[in-house]
């Protein structure tokens, strides 16, 4: 995963609004868990397209 670290200063977590973290080829919440795909360096950030915390 190739984010730039100005966008992961801006972009929050859609469903609690926290800060998001690399995590493999996601990007994990600090609130909530939900893990969020990271596609071709693209976030999604769909609660749809969300794993959810075990």
């Amino acid at each position: 995963m190739n984010l730039d670290p100005k966008l992961l200063d801006i972009i929050r977590c859609p469903g609690c609004r926290e800060t998001l973290s690399p995590e493999g080829e996601e990007l994990v919440c600090s609130g909530c868990g939900n893990a969020y795909p990271v596609r071709d360096d693209i976030p999604v950030l769909l609660l749809d397209e969300a794993r959810k915390p075990a």
